[in-house]
């Protein structure tokens, strides 16, 4: 059974936030796909305002993500030539 207010939690964390799937599902002690079924697929049947609130949250961490794993390679091999 899918419990509603948890995961229109979520979805409030994600957008207060800005998370991603990795630290929501993190703060919820629940796996990446269970937040991602949860306000990918299920949230759209609970509240379609905030679906898509958390859709635009989600398509801006997509464009992102590129960014970010690059940075962090970089800081990496930063780390290691210090060493």
């Amino acid at each position: 059974m899918v419990d509603e207010s948890k995961i229109i939690c979520m979805a409030n964390y994600m957008i207060d936030y800005n998370s991603t799937i990795r630290k929501t599902a993190t703060e919820f002690g629940v796996s990446k796909s269970t937040v991602y079924i949860n306000l990918a697929v299920r949230l759209a049947s609970i509240d379609d305002e905030l679906y898509c609130k958390v859709r635009n949250v989600l398509n801006k961490n997509k464009a992102e993500r590129h960014v970010r794993g690059g940075m962090a390679t970089a800081e990496k091999y930063r780390k290691l030539k210090k060493e």
